[in-house]
């Protein structure tokens, strides 16, 4: 479940391209501008003892941009890792530029850069880079990759995406595939699902795997369920929940 050598794998590969597009950044309350994540997760398979883990993530909107930190520690591996991230939406004209930042402790770097049009309808695409030092991040998509991704977003607030996040530097058979469905519900609430299927090489072996991921949102608080088959193209499966508030 972890090797020293790319990412700690664990929590290794994840797109630093955020899955939701700018088109869905209207979909936050602004007089909520702080955004508290407390993540568990649990692993088991591979050979490897089931074991926990914890993440706490702290998000700061202003304006077009997002600022966070974040802290992540399994017990099971004896590994803490402290984080900082940024991202920001310029508008110019049709198109919108996303480009973001994170770091880690341990030397980590890395950012994304993404273009995207549309409203109503939209797609856009990116690409991702790393320096390849050991990272807790959570996202569990490729990392050091290009995506690709479109959908369209309904009056009502309803929404539907596809995204594609596929490997280009260390392992280009890998890629997740993400189908997103969002609708709103009465009294500010919100459902959102995801579904995933997964395909690439795990130990040698090419694997298909489906996953899901539901979250569900009131206006100030909110709890996420996943399942995540062969996380991070490991031998290992993943169960998730975390719970969240906006202040």
């Amino acid at each position: 479940m972890s090797t020293p050598a790319r990412h700690r794998k664990f929590v290794a590969a994840t797109a630093l391209l955020c899955l939701a597009p700018a088109a869905w950044a209207d979909d936050e309350p602004a007089e909520l501008p702080f955004k508290l994540t407390v993540g568990a997760y649990r692993v088991s398979g591979g050979g490897l003892p089931a074991g926990p883990g914890l993440d706490m993530n702290l998000r700061y909107t202003y304006g077009d941009g997002n600022v966070w930190i974040g802290w992540f520690r399994s017990p099971v591996l004896d590994f803490a890792q402290p984080r900082v991230g940024w991202d920001h939406t310029f508008t110019l004209g049709p198109v919108r530029v996303l480009p973001s930042l994170q770091a880690a402790s341990g030397g980590f770097v890395g950012g994304s850069l993404a273009v995207e049009t549309g409203d109503s309808w939209f797609v856009g695409t990116g690409l991702g880079r790393t320096n390849l030092r050991n990272y807790a991040n959570l996202n569990f998509d490729p990392n050091d990759s290009y995506t690709v991704y479109g959908g369209y977003k309904w009056t009502d607030g309803t929404a539907l995406s596809f995204s594609l996040i596929r490997d280009n530097r260390l392992n280009p058979d890998q890629q997740d595939v993400h189908l997103i469905y969002r609708v709103p519900l009465p009294e500010r609430q919100r459902l959102t699902v995801d579904l995933l299927a997964k395909q690439g090489t795990v130990d040698g072996r090419f694997i298909r795997r489906a996953g899901l991921t539901v979250t569900y949102d009131w206006p100030r608080w909110f709890v996420r369920a996943a399942y995540d088959p062969k996380v991070n193209f490991t031998a290992q499966d993943m169960v998730r929940l975390s719970v969240g508030t906006r202040f």
